[in-house]
């Protein structure tokens, strides 16, 4: 794939240096509002092409496919750009800024033919695929934790009143449409769509800068604490009746993934054999465009569409409310 991409972040020099891992990819074009902080991701990168008009990079031929690493609030209107240019899509997650947005991006897919994607790592760890196979082993599942606590490099931005992007309503931001996404990936990725959905946050200036997203089942209630404001220890534990799984790190990564039986025996999963998760939703999502495989990435954007419905619900409980949501 030739990529562009939108947004000149961490994210996006994180990603691509892993994307690049697979020798079919090319770097072939930046754009950035500002030439010379474009021009500092291109040069790191050896890239050539330098956009500041979004338009001209949309309509470059040699580019196939867009990496959209912008502000939330604006994923929706750069993949539907791309996607009218006849351009793949790969969205930084969270997916848009709710489920309307989320189907007509899925709608626009399916109508120029486009593979559209979430980037998000856990679904696609093989830990995590291992976590799900050995459920089968537990017996009932009763009881999800997942804590995702990171102190945002923009909190105290924030609290000195700058309002940064991924700190206010009008970009779609707060710990829930970050952090916390990746925690419900996980626990919809195990179990599919929850029956009850509540979320307690700690809300300053109309955003949540941590919370609770607490998801019940039939048999099994799980607990998803998403925080940008405090720090804490990362882990993922799934516990049921004959034993329980648990990775000491955060469910964007799923490391260190130990089982416990209840009769005493143990194992290890250790099918991550590299040290950041982009790698394989890159080399899945590679792999889906070349073997042109419509039927996995519907069923991908399926996925992302039932955690946009939740991230719905959850906002809804909790009050928060986007410049987005208003459209």
């Amino acid at each position: 794939m030739k990529i562009g991409t939108i947004g000149t972040g961490f994210i996006t020099d994180w990603v691509m240096s892993q994307v690049l891992e697979y020798h079919e990819n090319e770097y072939a074009a930046v754009y950035s509002r500002n030439y010379e902080t474009a021009k500092k991701l291109a040069d790191k990168f050896h890239v050539d092409k330098i956009y500041t008009d979004l338009e001209a990079m949309m309509s470059d031929p040699m580019i196939d496919c867009i990496y959209v690493a912008s502000p939330n609030s604006l994923h929706y209107n750069h993949a539907m750009m791309a996607m009218k240019h006849g351009k793949n899509v790969i969205v930084e997650k969270p997916f848009a800024s709710n489920e309307k947005e989320c189907d007509e991006m899925i709608e626009m897919s399916k109508k120029t033919g486009c593979f559209l994607f979430e980037a998000i790592t856990t679904v696609y760890n093989p830990n995590f695929l291992a976590i799900k196979e050995e459920l089968k082993n537990l017996g009932q599942l009763k009881i999800i934790e997942c804590n995702m606590s990171q102190y945002s490099r923009k909190y105290d931005a924030f609290l000195e009143g700058k309002y940064p992007n991924v700190f206010t309503p009008k970009y779609s931001g707060g710990a829930l449409m970050d952090i916390n996404i990746y925690n419900l990936h996980f626990v919809t990725g195990l179990l599919g769509m929850p029956k009850v959905v509540h979320y307690k946050a700690n809300i300053q200036e109309g955003i949540d800068t941590s919370g609770v997203l607490t998801l019940e089942y039939d048999h099994t209630i799980a607990s998803c604490v998403g925080s940008k404001d405090n720090i804490g220890f990362n882990f993922t534990q799934v516990q049921a009746e004959q034993g329980y799984i648990i990775s000491k790190s955060a469910s964007s990564m799923t490391k260190n993934v130990e089982v416990f039986y209840r009769n005493g025996d143990h194992k290890e999963i250790k099918l991550q054999t590299h040290q950041d998760s982009h790698y394989y939703y890159a080399g899945e999502i590679l792999k889906m465009i070349q073997n042109q495989d419509r039927q996995r990435c519907d069923e991908m954007l399926a996925h992302s569409k039932m955690v946009m419905h939740v991230v719905d619900l959850a906002k809804k409980d909790a009050g928060i409310v986007f410049d987005a949501d208003r459209n």
